[in-house]
C-alpha cells in the first residue's frame, strides 16, 4: 500500500515534465514567414535570328561602294613603273615570279608609258596596292622623314614594320629604299598638304592614319596621295582618291558602313570622303563596331585580308 503514493508522485512528475517540454518546444517554434510577393520579372529578350540588314543585299551595296566595273582616279601614271624599277623599288623578275607572270594590264603598269589614269577594281586592287606601296616607300616625303615612323625609330627600327620588312619585291632592301628618291616632284606646299591629309585618312586593318604608314595599305595610300599632289590635285581630290583606294582594299568594311547608313535611313553618298575616311568610320575600332551593329549581310562572301605583298 505504501507504493501507491510513490507511483502517484512519479506519474505526476512525468506529466509535469512532458508538459514543460511541450511548452518549451511550442515557444521555440518559429512563426511562419509572411507570404513573399516576388516582383514581376522582365521577360528575357532573345536575340533575333534575323540579321538587321536582312532586307539589304550585298551585291546592291557593292555597286554603291566598290562596283565590279571599277572606279577611275584621274591621275597620270605614265612611266612611273619604269622609274620604280630603275630605283630598285621593284625587281621585275621577282614580281613576275610572285604573280606567276604578268597580265597585259600589269605589264602596261610596270613597263608602259601611256597610262593616263588609274582604274581600281576588285580584280586589280592587290597588284595596284603593291605598286603604289613601292612608290610610297621610295618617294622622299615629309611623312617618312618627319612622321611617326621616323619619330619612333629609336624604339622601333624602320625595318621592323610590315611596310618595310614586308616589302620583298624590290632589288634593294626596304630600309635602303625608304624615302630615298624623288620619283615625283612635290613642292614644299604639296608635301605639307599630303602630310596634313594623310593624318586624317585611316584604315581599318591596323587603325593608323596614312601619316603612320606602317603597313602596305598605308604606304600604298601615301604613294597615291603623292602622285596626285604632284599633278596639282587639291585636298578634296586627295580624299576622293583615297576613298576609292580604301573602298577596294577594304571593301567589306565600307559595304558594312553603307548598310549601317541605310539602316539609319541615310545614303552612302550623304557622307563626304573625308568623313568616311575619318577614325570614326575607317579606324579599327569604329569599323569593327559598325560591322557588329549591322550583323551578317545576305549574300556576303566569307573572306579575309592581310597586310603583305
Amino acid at each position: 500500500m505504501r507504493l501507491r503514493p510513490v507511483v502517484a508522485l512519479v506519474l505526476l512528475a512525468v506529466v509535469l515534465f512532458l508538459g514543460g517540454f511541450y511548452g518549451l518546444a511550442h515557444e521555440l517554434q518559429p512563426e511562419p514567414l509572411p507570404e513573399q510577393v516576388n516582383p514581376p520579372r522582365t521577360p528575357l529578350i532573345l536575340p533575333t535570328t534575323e540579321p538587321r540588314a536582312s532586307h539589304l543585299h550585298y551585291d546592291t551595296l557593292v555597286e554603291q561602294v566598290a562596283p565590279l566595273s571599277g572606279r577611275t582616279i584621274p591621275v597620270h601614271w605614265g612611266d612611273m613603273g619604269q622609274k620604280l624599277i630603275a630605283a630598285g623599288a621593284i625587281d621585275l623578275d621577282r614580281i613576275e615570279a610572285h604573280y606567276g607572270g604578268l597580265t597585259g594590264e600589269q605589264h602596261a603598269i610596270l613597263l608602259g608609258d601611256s597610262l593616263t589614269e588609274i582604274t581600281l577594281s576588285a580584280d586589280n586592287i592587290q597588284f595596284w596596292t603593291n605598286v603604289l606601296w613601292a612608290l610610297g616607300l621610295t618617294q622622299r616625303s615629309k611623312v617618312l622623314d618627319e612622321g611617326p615612323m621616323h619619330q619612333n625609330e629609336a624604339q622601333w627600327p624602320l625595318g621592323n614594320y610590315a611596310s618595310t620588312g614586308g616589302w620583298t619585291l624590290g632589288s634593294k632592301p626596304a630600309t635602303e629604299l625608304y624615302s630615298s628618291a624623288r620619283l615625283v616632284a612635290l613642292t614644299p606646299e604639296q608635301d605639307e598638304m599630303v602630310y596634313h591629309v594623310a593624318e586624317h585618312i585611316f584604315r581599318p586593318c591596323c587603325g593608323n592614319s596614312t601619316a603612320f604608314p606602317d603597313c602596305n595599305h598605308g604606304m600604298a595610300a601615301l604613294g597615291l596621295l603623292e602622285l596626285l599632289a604632284s599633278q596639282g590635285a587639291d585636298t578634296d581630290e586627295l580624299y576622293q582618291a583615297a576613298l576609292i583606294f580604301n573602298a577596294y582594299a577594304f571593301s567589306d568594311t565600307y559595304i558594312a558602313l553603307a548598310a549601317y547608313l541605310a539602316l539609319r535611313g541615310e545614303s552612302w553618298t550623304d557622307l563626304s570622303a573625308q568623313e568616311v575616311l575619318s577614325e570614326r568610320y575607317s579606324g579599327f575600332q569604329g569599323a569593327r563596331q559598325i560591322a557588329a551593329s549591322v550583323g551578317p549581310i545576305p549574300g556576303a562572301p566569307v573572306r579575309g585580308g592581310n597586310c603583305g605583298a
